[in-house]
Parts: C-alpha cells; structure tokens; sequence
C-alpha cells in the first residue's frame, strides 16, 4: 500500500457516495479504473439489481482496461445473483492489477472473489482505506452478517437535556439547519420507527422533505402493542409511504383488523409488548438494512437497555427548558452509575446553525 493507492481509493470512495441510501440491500460500491498514473473510468453501484461499479468503470474503460489497475471499495462478486459476477468481468477485460478496500463478508462472496483474480494471475493488494471503508459500509455490514438492520438513534434536546417542555411542547427545539439534516437521514434510511406515544401526541408523517428536491420517503414503523393508532393519522392515510405497525398478542383483534382495512400492514411480535428483537429480524428479512430511530423516552430506553442500538445522532439546542416533568431522551430504570452508563466511542461533533450535533457509536460498558 502505498500514498498513490490511497489517493485513488479515496477517489473509489467518493463516488460510491453518490448512491448512499439508493442501494439496499446491496453496498455502497465505488471504482475507479487507472492506466499511466491517469484515471480513465469509474463507476459506482446504483441501485440493487442494476450493474455494479466495477462493471459500469469497464464499460466507460473498453479496451484501455487491458494492462490497467482496478480500485474498488469492495471485494468483486463472484456469484450469480441480481447481476453475474464481477470478478470474471474483470479477468475478462484483462485488467493486471486490483487494489481493494475491504473484503465482502456476504458469504456468497467471502474472499473467493479475490481468489478468483489471484489465481488468474493478476496482482491483488487489499486492506488499502479499510477503515474509511468499513464506517462507509457500517450498514450493509450489520445486515449482511446479522441480517437485521443498522439501528441509528436520533434525540433533539435542549441544553439541559429536554424534549419537551413541561407541558408537551416541542416544536422546535432544534432550529432549521438541524431539522433539515434530519429529513436528509430520512432519505438515506430504509425505514423509520416511533413509538405509539408520539404517534398520539404530534401525528407525524415522517415523511422526507427536502428542498428543491424529491427524497424517498422510508418504511414508517411503529411500536404499538395495544393497536391504539388512530385510523385517520397521518401515517394511516397520507398515502406518502407503507406504514407497518407492530403490535404484541394484548391487542385488540377488531383494531387490528380496522387498520389493515386501511391498507396499513400489521404485524403481532411479542406477547405483553412488541418483541423488539423479533421486530429487528423480521425487518431484516424484508431486507431493510437500516433503521432511523426518532422515538421518545419509552422507545429509546428499550433499544439502548437491550443493546440494540448500533450509531447514535443526538441534535443539542442552545435552549434551557427547565422543569421537573419535562420529558428527557432516554426514560426507563436508567443506567446504576456513571461507571455503568453507555459511553459513544468515535464521537464527532458538528455545529448546525445555532445547534450541535453529538455523533457516536454505542460501546461496551466499562
């Protein structure tokens, strides 16, 4: 590996960019084609079923291919699914050399399509910007080896740690810059879920709107273990995207029955409450690989206490709400002590407007 390689890798993993949140249940895939130290092709994947990168690059390249160094974000196929597999595109189009990122954990794949290129003769250097690689791909990552959804957590707070006032109110607590954010994490996601208290209280659509341009609206989930959604809510009768409402055996059989007469799908998961890990396979199985959690006090302590939560995006307005019942982000028993309490690693942070962002990843406790 060296400076070049990851100059060039680094390019493989722009592009691949351009289809974040269009690919699913597929990666993110970039690849560029380099000949005399000058990139001639690149492609990157679109969406599943369609070319992946490495072939769209061999087409742009041709016969120039020939003799030439393939970067690619991850290992090339070397199976037959949606599309055939890359790696004897690439033996065929006489490329000498392939730089790859990370190695596909997908066990149709699992290095054999890098044997594949090694034993017909070309060059094969791997592990070249893993890491960016790997955190590029966290979501198809977590479903292609768990087959349940990436779970990100979104909280909006005020400074000293409110989602709402005393009295309910809360909107809004983040300014403009944030809440536009939110809705770009919504185009990115397969689905979405809340919890049946914030479907009563504010009758969301979660929906995704953005300016100027068209978003794709997620998979609306909600966590609803006596069928208390409202037949005329939003995500009811808005028509903007599927709602699937998961409810436990205590529901009543009439309500059920009334909401999928509404074309909403109902699913009973859990005896007393929805069995949120029977809920997490059976999004997996639909071949949702990534989940935006945007659910209160009740929703986010059951995720985070049963260690479901794999990314955490917390908006923090500059905004003292005070009060003694004011709801706070995270409800249940909580945490014994500082020492017990779930720490992020990898934390970023980043200034919208007038708010910040705290970005982390949930860590084993000490």
């Amino acid at each position: 590996m060296n400076d070049i390689d990851e100059s060039y890798m680094r390019e493989a993993l722009r592009i691949a960019e351009y289809a974040r949140g269009r690919t699913a249940p597929n990666p993110l895939v970039g690849a560029v084609i380099v000949r005399d130290g000058t990139i001639i092709a690149n492609g990157w994947h679109r969406a599943a079923g369609e070319p992946h990168a490495e072939i769209h690059a061999l087409r742009m390249a041709g016969e120039l291919a020939r003799g030439a160094t393939l970067y690619v974000t991850l290992e090339p196929c070397a199976h037959h699914g949606r599309t055939g597999p890359c790696a004897e595109a690439v033996i065929a189009a006489g490329i000498a050399r392939v730089v790859v990122a990370l190695c596909d954990p997908n066990p149709l794949v699992a290095g054999r399509g890098i044997d594949l290129l090694a034993a017909a003769g070309i060059e094969v250097v791997t592990g070249v910007c893993e890491t960016e690689a790997r955190r590029q791909n966290e979501v198809f990552l977590k479903w292609v080896t768990q087959k349940r959804p990436f779970v990100t957590l979104k909280t909006a707070m005020t400074l000293d740690g409110k989602i709402a006032s005393s009295t309910g109110a809360s909107q809004w607590i983040t300014g403009a810059e944030a809440r536009l954010r939110v809705h770009e994490y919504r185009n990115e996601y397969d689905a979405i879920l809340v919890g049946i208290g914030t479907v009563l209280a504010d009758d969301p659509s979660l929906t995704t709107r953005l300016p100027d341009r068209t978003g794709k609206n997620p998979l609306r989930v909600v966590l609803d273990s006596e069928a208390r959604t409202p037949l005329d809510a939003k995500i009811v009768t808005d028509g903007a995207g599927p709602t699937l409402i998961a409810v436990s055996e205590r529901a009543d059989q009439r309500r059920v029955n009334l909401l999928r007469a509404c074309g909403t799908e109902v699913v009973m998961l859990g005896t007393e409450r929805v069995d949120i890990a029977a809920l997490l396979d059976d999004l997996g199985a639909r071949e949702i690989t990534s989940l935006f959690v945007e659910g209160g006090a009740t929703v986010n302590w059951s995720l985070l206490a049963g260690g479901y939560v794999d990314k955490v995006h917390a908006f923090i307005a500059p905004m003292l709400m005070g009060g003694a019942s004011a709801k706070t982000p995270v409800g249940g028993t909580g945490f014994d002590s500082p020492q017990t309490a779930l720490r992020l690693r990898d934390v970023t942070v980043e200034q919208l407007g007038a708010d910040i962002l705290v970005t982390g990843y949930p860590c084993a406790t000490e």
